[in-house]
């Protein structure tokens, strides 16, 4: 009795934690997030599970609305300068902090101060964010200036299109210097935020409940406060089928996009949904601004053998066109996402064009082509070549391994932990490799940037360690252009030197898929699968 007296109390412990998540007439929104969370603070939101829980409690000066267009937040309005080196923002002069003892008088609302601190909080080395990056364009010296409570100033050391998308990431949101500075390293337990929720209960692993903040500043068109929820609850099954089934049967509200495991018992061949489910469940599809793609390291080789068969264009390409990217999303991934056959730039983004006339779709004659003008007909005297990936990605790349068989090529699968290939491409001690981006901002830029010859990994972005000086002069150009059209004229035109020079294959764009039940209304989201909860209505 002794060893099951803890025991009870313990289960009366997380009963009583989680008992208003359950009932009493709320409406609670209810989502499993199977990788967990692992802090509460904005500084260090560098996943989609962190951003889903922080953009719930904190605000930005800026968001990204529906169709990714820049939206006022805490900033109502603001003024670039004709050289693009000066962002000047003007504050709502009352929004609440959430209430806390640490405030003079429990509560106070922001002011411009506030975001000096927050972001040079994210250039801190002591601090350590994973945002430090955001920042690289700003002045080298007081870039973050505050003359009054309602003026914020941000200073570039050179022209950054894509800045004010920027400033919309997780990593801009304010957060309270008194309070950040009290718990320190502690503050990712105790958020304080402007947010439309806060947070009252998280047992990591277990549960986080975030309650309506009843002083949120915004409301919907007929002057309503905004959230309309009570609560939102999140759980933390690390197994997705079994999250699926909770979610089945009811014990969830929602579910983003899906796993091997279920997707063919609840989606057709076609990608729809089954019609067993339709009278109950709801689903929305819009693009995903990620790219999913196989890479090349420029600076190694094709094989692990002896053989110093270097990369060639024209091996590169023949793989290309070696596969049929239209088949391989029909039968492996039932149709959820867009065939890869165009550039780097993903369905969802400016600068994607479907008639575009560079880019791969299938053609086996034209493989074996390239292949013979290389060296090698039928693939004959060229060295096995190893694709690194991982085991959520074996089927797709034993498809691509089997129609690349049947051009000539001998392709050999090295499956690693996902940790340890991030970290061998990153060094480059993978020579072929699946790999997948997806968008920081909503700008192509940030996908151009990957073949940017001053990004070269590790200590950027560009894995493959492609070199194009035409590639690098009109990068440059993009940075400084400030009509929109001009700029996207220059990302068509690096897109397609990537294309012709091959250091990646792009295998898929992919889809967001949004399923919730039918008593679930109001749920917006754009193309960087943002999780916007503000006007959710529950029945």
């Amino acid at each position: 009795m002794k060893h099951l007296l803890p025991l009870l109390i313990l289960s009366l412990f997380f009963f009583s934690c989680s008992r208003p998540t359950e009932g009493d007439g709320k409406a609670i929104f209810r989502y499993n997030e199977s990788s967990g969370i692992t802090t509460l603070d904005p500084a260090f939101a560098k996943n989609q599970a962190l951003i889903w829980a922080v953009s719930q409690l904190y605000n930005g000066l800026v968001r990204l609305d529906s169709d990714l267009e820049v939206e006022p937040c805490i900033a109502k309005s603001w003024t670039i300068s004709s050289d693009g080196l000066t962002y000047t923002f003007t504050l709502k002069d009352n929004i609440p902090f959430r209430d806390n003892e640490l405030f003079e008088n429990g509560t106070r609302n922001v002011v411009a101060s506030d975001f000096v601190y927050s972001f040079n909080r994210i250039l801190d080395d002591k601090v350590a964010s994973p945002g430090l990056w955001i920042f690289s364009h700003v002045a080298p010296k007081n870039p973050f200036v505050a003359p009054n409570d309602t003026t914020l100033i941000v200073r570039l050391k050179e022209p950054f299109a894509p800045m004010l998308s920027i400033l919309a990431m997780p990593y801009c949101f304010v957060v309270p210097r008194e309070v950040v500075e009290h718990y320190g390293d502690d503050f990712r337990n105790h958020p304080c935020g402007t947010g439309p929720f806060y947070m009252k209960y998280w047992k990591e692993g277990v549960k986080l409940v975030m309650r309506r903040n009843d002083k949120y500043f915004e409301k919907d068109e007929d002057g309503t406060p905004l959230p309309y929820l009570d609560a939102i609850a999140v759980t933390f099954i690390i197994d997705k089928q079994t999250a699926f089934l909770e979610f089945i049967k009811g014990n969830l509200d929602f579910m983003n996009s899906l796993d091997a495991s279920y997707k063919d018992e609840i989606l057709t061949p076609s990608g729809e949904l089954k019609a067993k489910y339709s009278d109950r469940i709801d689903m929305v599809s819009t693009p995903f601004l990620n790219t999913e793609y196989l890479g090349f390291n420029l600076t190694g080789t094709l094989t692990t053998s002896s053989s110093e068969i270097r990369n060639t264009k024209l091996i590169r390409q023949a793989i290309n066109y070696a596969f049929d990217r239209r088949k391989m999303m029909r039968y492996m991934r039932n149709n959820i996402g867009v065939p890869g056959c165009k550039g780097m730039i993903p369905c969802g983004l400016p600068g994607f064009v479907s008639t575009s006339s560079y880019g791969y779709e299938y053609n086996p004659a034209k493989a074996k082509e390239l292949l013979a003008k290389a060296g090698f007909p039928e693939g004959k005297g060229l060295p096995t070549l190893t694709l690194s990936t991982t085991s959520n990605y074996l089927d797709l790349c034993k498809y691509i391994q089997q129609q690349l068989t049947l051009v000539g090529f001998d392709v050999k699968i090295d499956v690693n932990p996902p940790a340890a290939l991030r970290e061998h491409i990153a060094q480059g001690k993978t020579n072929w490799f699946r790999a997948s981006w997806i968008a920081d901002y909503p700008d192509a830029e940030n996908y151009l940037a990957l073949f940017y010859s001053k990004n070269h990994s590790p200590a950027g972005p560009n894995y493959t360690r492609f070199t194009s000086p035409a590639f690098d002069r009109l990068y440059e150009r993009s940075l400084k252009e400030s009509d929109e059209h001009k700029r996207i004229a220059l990302y068509r035109a690096m897109d397609s030197i990537v294309m012709s020079e091959a250091p990646v294959i792009v295998l898929y764009y992919d889809q967001i898929l949004h399923f919730t039940h039918k008593n679930i209304t109001g749920l917006r989201s754009n193309a960087m699968n943002a999780l916007d909860l503000r006007f959710v209505k529950k029945d």
